[in-house]
This record gives structure tokens, sequence and C-alpha cells, in this order.
């Protein structure tokens, strides 16, 4: 749609009488206030007048156009190949090592291709009555510890253009098929095999989607142990740091999607903690991957160092980190095997490493306050009043104070994270339609819409601000003295005890006395009616940092809690028993 060709077209439009004219791929005009179609189509009248340069490049102009039209051969695992491709870039932005490009995810993708018979075998699906061409080299089909070569440059960082997509598709790995299929079929699809890929129901096999490119690349983070947890990368996500939603735009213009590549490519939702996590532990189980690298205490995600991590965050005293640590300690959720993931252990577990972090956060403030909507204001006014009398010392720490404070900053920060999402423009800038057929008709309606809403901006007298913000591990950002809680002291909530300090509070209340049965799918229900305002308060503001759901973090308090008070667990259940029986 070329509207300087157009300018020599000078009637008026028949329908609104406009003279601003366009060219459809098809060499016709039409109108760009009212997209009406004319028959009337562009001719040369006077190549004499035209430079032979010029006949060159309209020439081949209308060539590449007709082949851009038509597309070329692709696959839906290469689709996923671009999307991994630049969600790694994304990170390597980030600042995580390009041994995660380069080495880890790109392994893990061969993995995947491999075990999903889609690529790196000697009968790749879909090429039933086609001899399908395989690596030269014989790839080893179980030996981790032989990896084999990675993938070639062309395929794993593909260029932009058509050069380098040719490179892929006549690569050994994928046949060339679309010649043999029915035209009908590609109807339906702009990739080979998107309509055989969308109705795969094969048992056993864990089919690729757009959010489990997340999940990959949560795996590949964790197996090189950066300093960057899976709520971390989510907000990354979020805040459009990484590619996910409407990660297709990435695609080379070669590559035509529609029909059912719309349902295999296109997201309609943010990526859920638990989800993403689930997915995690089945790609691992999948890929049949050994024991991930030891979770040690110099690690990022080792508690020790997220606890320290969110107590910076949420704005609390230094001096808790000691008692975090004590948690840690005595309920052995630091040790080394259980932190580390093995999926192919007997018992499959992988952590929520910054869930179960911010979990002993809570239960250290349980420990200091008791949060039952009493004890923690009492302590309180304590810690005013000494504060109110010794002005040269450290302050000791107030919950209230501390409370207001941070009430205001997440309500703040949770108002604008909700403006933000409503405003989102889940539409792509490179349209989707069902077909080839349909693609001038989809170009002219999204025209359409921006330009109605460029109007309406111009009405409002506001321009939208497309603004991102520069990436960060912090949230928040404590300087201020009036609002920073660091430096304050623990000591009006602590007692000397011998050579140990321990809690004025000798009170704990369980955050939940029964667990459900092994086969429900939750550890417990959380229902705010039943805690305090206190609890409920910290359980949400935590559950917004990482961005999950409030019944997930209460789960993981109450198993960190299960595990720190095994006696008084064993009691409760003891009683709860007994009064089974003498009811009978």
């Amino acid at each position: 749609m070329d509207r300087e060709d157009a300018k020599e077209f000078k009637e008026r439009c028949s329908q609104c009488a406009a003279v601003s004219w366009g060219l459809t791929d098809e060499g016709k005009y039409y109108c760009t206030s009212c997209h009406n179609v004319t028959e009337r189509s562009k001719e040369v009248t006077d190549t004499g007048a035209i430079p032979n340069a010029r006949i060159k490049a309209i020439s081949r102009g209308q060539k590449n156009k007709k082949k851009l039209e038509k597309g070329c051969d692709w696959y839906v695992c290469e689709g996923f190949q671009y999307i991994l491709y630049h969600q790694a870039e994304a990170l390597k932005t980030l600042g995580v090592g390009p041994e995660l490009k380069n080495e880890v995810l790109h392994n893990f993708w061969k993995r995947y291709l491999e075990k999903s018979k889609q690529a790196y075998c000697k009968n790749p699906i879909y090429t039933s009555g086609r001899q399908a061409k395989v690596l030269e080299d014989n790839l080893p089909h179980s030996d981790w510890a032989s990896e084999p070569e990675l993938l070639s440059d062309s395929m794993w960082a593909p260029e932009s253009g058509a050069e380098s997509l040719s490179d892929f598709q006549t690569s050994k790995h994928f046949p060339s098929t679309r010649a043999t299929q029915p035209e009908s079929v590609f109807i339906c699809s702009g990739s080979l095999d998107g309509v055989e890929y969308s109705d795969r129901k094969e048992k056993g096999i864990v089919k690729m989607t757009v959010p489990r490119t997340l999940a990959l690349c949560g795996l590949a983070l964790l197996w090189q142990r950066e300093a960057i947890a899976l709520s971390d990368l989510l907000r990354f996500v979020e805040e459009d740091h990484i590619p996910y939603i409407n990660a297709y735009q990435h695609f080379p213009e070669e590559m035509k999607l529609y029909g059912r590549d719309k349902g295999i490519f296109t997201i309609e939702s943010w990526p859920d903690y638990e989800e993403i996590y689930k997915n995690m532990i089945e790609i691992a189980i999948f890929l049949d991957l050994p024991r991930f690298p030891d979770i040690t205490e110099d690690c990022y995600l080792h508690p020790n160092v997220l606890c320290m991590k969110y107590l910076m965050e949420v704005n609390l005293p230094d001096e808790m980190h000691g008692l975090t640590c004590q948690v840690v300690k005595m309920t052995g959720i630091g040790e080394v095997d259980f932190l580390t993931f093995d999926p192919i252990a007997k018992m499959k577990r992988a952590v929520k490493y910054d869930v179960q972090a911010v979990a002993v956060i809570v239960v250290v403030l349980k420990l200091l306050f008791l949060l039952d909507d009493n004890l923690e204001w009492s302590l309180s006014d304590h810690a005013e009043e000494y504060n109110g009398m010794n002005d040269e010392d450290k302050p000791w720490f107030n919950f209230r104070k501390w409370y207001q404070v941070m009430k205001k900053s997440f309500d703040k920060k949770k108002q604008d994270w909700e403006e933000a999402r409503a405003k989102y423009m889940w539409k792509s800038e490179k349209p989707l339609y069902y077909s080839h057929i349909d693609r001038s008709v989809a170009y002219k309606r999204r025209e359409m819409v921006e330009n109605l809403q460029r109007q309406f901006s111009t009405l409002a007298e506001s321009t939208p601000t497309t603004e991102k913000k520069s990436p960060s591990s912090f949230q928040f950002s404590w300087t201020a003295e009036d609002t920073c809680f660091h430096g304050h002291r623990l000591q009006g909530v602590l007692l000397k005890k011998g050579q140990a300090l321990v809690t004025k509070n000798s009170l704990y209340w369980l955050s939940t006395q029964k667990f459900c049965k092994s086969y429900c799918k939750h550890v417990t229900t959380y229902e705010e009616s039943n805690f305090s305002l206190s609890y409920q308060f910290i359980i949400s503001a935590f559950s917004f940092l990482l961005r999950i759901k409030t019944s997930l973090l209460h789960e993981e308090v109450s198993l960190v809690e299960k595990k720190l008070f095994k006696k008084k667990y064993s009691e409760a259940k003891q009683s709860s028993s007994r009064s089974k029986r003498e009811k009978k």
C-alpha cells in the first residue's frame, strides 16, 4: 500500500469525495479515508521517462511481494524456537550469562525436539509416506553426559530477513513438505503442521505452548542458579522486558501466521505462577533431566539470601535476618538435598524458592508480634514511648508506623499496577488473519483502528504513554529517614535470657491445624474472615509482591510452621483423633 505511487490519481472518491489514495497489494487504488476500493489499477504508460534502475526495482519489488504473500515453509516448533531465542536474548540483556542461551537453554530445546519426535530422530512426526532427513552425526538419545554438539548459529540465532529463514528451512533437521500437501490445509494454517499440531493428542508427549517457553527459561535459570527467581521472571514478562504477549511479532515476515496458528501462538492472559511452576516440573520430567546443580548457601535461591532480599524489599529491620536464618536451620529447608531439584528422584519435588523465603519472614513476624490484632499494637505503644524519650539511640521498630507506611505504598503500587493492566493493548501491531486471502482486510482494519485511537487521543488531549520501566530486582526503594526501617532495632520485642535473646511473645497460633487429604490438589484453604486483619494485610502485601494468590502463600506458611512446630502439630492431631473417638 504505497501512497507515494498513488499521488498521480486525482479523482474524488465516489463514497466520501476525498482525494486520498493508496495502492493495494494487487495494484488497485483504495481510499485511505473510507477504504473504498476502485476498479482502477495503476498503469505505467511512459516507460521512457522512468530510469532503468527504477524499472528493475519495481520488477524486483513485485517479485518479493509475491513471495512474501505466499510465505515460506515453516513448522510450529520453528515458531517456538524464535520465541525462545528472543526470550534468551532478553534475559541476556537483563544480565544473565550468555552460556544460559548458548549452552543450557539450547540443549534443553534440542532435547525437547528429540523427545517430542519433532526433530533429531529418524522418523519425525507428520512425515508419513516421506523419508525424513536426519542429522549426519548420530545424536545419542539418552546419554546426557555426551551431549550432542550445538545447533548451527543460523538455526539458533537467526538473522532477520529471508536468507536466515531459508537456511533454517533447508537444514537437515526438518523436511520440506508443503508441496506434497493439499492446498486446503494451508487455508487453515500458515505453518506446515499447524492443523496436525493443534489436533495432536499423544499420551506421554508434552506439547510446547507459549507459557511452556517461560517454563523452559525458568528451568534454564534454575540450572544456571541465576539471580532471577520465578516471580522475578514473570514480573519482567509483565513489564515487557521479556517477550511473551504477542511474541509472534518477532517472527520473520516470511513466516506467515494465520488460522490454527493463532490458537497456538496467541496469548490472552498473563502468566500464572502456579501454572508455570507446574509446567517446569512437567517438562523436566518429560526431558528426563538429571539432578540440577546444588543450591548452596552462596546461591541467590538459598532461603538465607532470599530472606535478606525480601526483608529489604518490604522495609523490615536488618536484625530480623538472624531470626529467619534460625528458622531456616531449625526447619531444615536450607539443606542442599532439600533445595536441589531432582526430576528423576522418586519424590519429584521442586521448591518454590521465593514463596518459601517470604513464608519464613511471615513466620518470624508471627513469632515476634503474634499478629492477633492485639499484641502487635501493644508492642507498638511501648516502641513509640521509648522512641519519644530517646532521640539519640537507634529507634525501636514500631509495627504500627511500619504498617501505615507500607499500606500507603502498597495501595499506591497496586493501583498503578491495576491501571496499567486495564490500559494494556492486547492487540498486536502485526495483525492476525484467518487465511492469506483475508490479509488485506486485516491490515485495513488495523489501520482504521490506529487512526481512531489517534483521533480519540487528540480529542482527549492526551498522548498514550508507552514508557517501559527500567528492569530492577526491587520494586520499592526505601531511602528517606522517616520511611526506612532497615536500621531499626528489635530490642522492644526481644528479651535477653543468659547469652541468648528470646521473644517477649511466648504464644503462637498455627496458620492451619488441619491439612487437606493427600488426594486434594491444595494443602489447605485460606478464608480471610478466619484470620486477623494484621495477618490478612501481610499475606496480601507479600502475595502482591510476588504476584501470586494469597492462598498459595498461606499454604507455604503452613508448611514452614509444620516443620517448625512438629510437636504442636502432633498434639493437635492427637486431640482431634481423641475427640472423634469420644463422639463415637
